[in-house]
């Protein structure tokens, strides 16, 4: 498999296989646990998935790519289901399009977690019985990771449907943040050279990470911390948002096309701002950093400070040396291939390459992320207009 890194040399103890596939399965449904039977349909806008629908398709992937084509006299759970759960693999057929998940009033919520359960009983017996070959590890981690991906969308998309009913109910009152302060703001400087970037070493990493390659980068410095909900508040107050100088002219059409005015989640109530958060709607933490940013208001409030964004090559240079994981950080890179990579052929080359446009880089993690799958090379990439994942600001110059 090219698409991965995962650069052992002897295929890993059993029990470790068990640990990790059961420790992630079992995360999706604990994420799912505080939810009432009606909030796993609900679809809100097109680019947020059903519950059910993540915790469907995740399954699937184990299905289709392990199960099927690897374990003797395997009998699929249901044979429509490919048609239900498959997302955007061309390769393996037709499919419910994206924006009609949240008409799947059937299959339930029931037959899904059965189908979890069938599956996994299944995946228990491909392990014990040695059907995961040296050859096969590569599938079997990325379908992990892939599940790992949807277990940050899902609580994403969770807080978007909660979020977006009108009596604002908390996801969980007793959800813990992670989140830190921004304390001790500084600049960190970079002197002008070649620099590389591009995963090396042991472990996982996605095909876009690949083909570590030199860059040259002239002098640059960079923000240790990101910006906070107070300063973000600052461009408001100033007027940020009714003046086009500080936007590109998209930014600006989209400005006036939503009557934009503040974050996602962030509400003038009673002459106050508030924000919906997980826990619910709650004052709004002016130390905390600013969240739900597209790309738009990023490269904005950038430009009202007199600063710019980072590249992706300058925030990976510089991540040893500053704070980051609280959110997924714009840069002002567009997302386009590594050199010398290639899309491989077959439905799992359709990772990641088909998406190499119109869209820009993220990099980071946020506190949707789940534990064990961030790192310093990890490109994460959206369309410059999107608002709903864990996104904020740091700053260059």
């Amino acid at each position: 498999m090219k698409n991965i890194n995962l650069a052992v040399s002897v295929l890993p103890e059993k029990e470790v296989l068990y640990a990790k596939y059961l420790t992630v399965r079992g995360y999706s449904e604990e994420l799912c646990r505080p939810l009432e039977i009606e909030d796993y349909v609900v679809q809100p806008m097109a680019d947020v998935s059903p519950p059910k629908w993540h915790l469907g398709h995740t399954t699937w992937f184990f299905e289709t790519f392990i199960l099927i084509p690897h374990l003797p006299n395997y009998q699929v759970f249901d044979d429509e289901y490919n048609f239900v759960f498959n997302s955007y693999y061309e390769t393996i057929g037709s499919r419910v399009i994206r924006t009609d998940r949240g008409n799947l009033s059937r299959p339930s919520v029931g037959d899904i977690y059965n189908y979890r359960r069938y599956v996994d009983k299944h995946m228990i017996e491909f392990l014990d019985g040695g059907f995961l070959t040296q050859n096969l590890v590569g599938i079997f981690v990325l379908g992990l990771n892939h599940e790992q991906q949807h277990q940050e969308l899902l609580l994403t998309d969770i807080k978007y449907i909660l979020g977006h009913n009108p009596l604002f109910p908390p996801y969980s009152k007793e959800i813990t943040s992670p989140e830190c302060k921004n304390y001790d703001r500084e600049y960190v400087r970079f002197e002008a050279g070649i620099y590389e970037i591009g995963f090396e070493g042991q472990g996982f990493c996605f095909d876009n990470e690949l083909g570590r390659h030199k860059v040259y980068l002239d002098d640059f410095e960079i923000e240790n911390t990101l910006v906070t909900n107070q300063q973000f508040l600052d461009f408001i107050q100033a007027g940020g948002y009714l003046d086009f100088q500080f936007w590109h002219a998209e930014g600006w059409d989209w400005v006036k096309k939503h009557q934009a005015k503040a974050p996602l989640y962030w509400h003038m109530i009673d002459g106050k701002w508030m924000n919906y958060t997980l826990k619910g709607l709650t004052d709004i933490d002016l130390e905390a950093a600013v969240c739900h940013i597209n790309f738009y208001e990023a490269a904005a409030y950038a430009s009202w400070r007199g600063m710019r964004l980072p590249t992706e090559a300058e925030w990976e240079v510089a991540a040893d040396h500053i704070s980051w994981g609280e959110r997924w950080e714009w840069t002002s890179s567009a997302y386009l291939p590594y050199p010398k990579f290639k899309k491989e052929a077959g439905a799992v080359g359709e990772y990641n390459g088909k998406f190499m446009i119109n869209q820009m880089v993220l990099r980071g993690a946020s506190i949707a992320t789940p534990k064990g799958h961030s790192r310093k090379t990890y490109r994460n990439f959206f369309q410059t207009a999107h608002q709903w994942q864990f996104t904020g600001i740091r700053l260059a110059r």
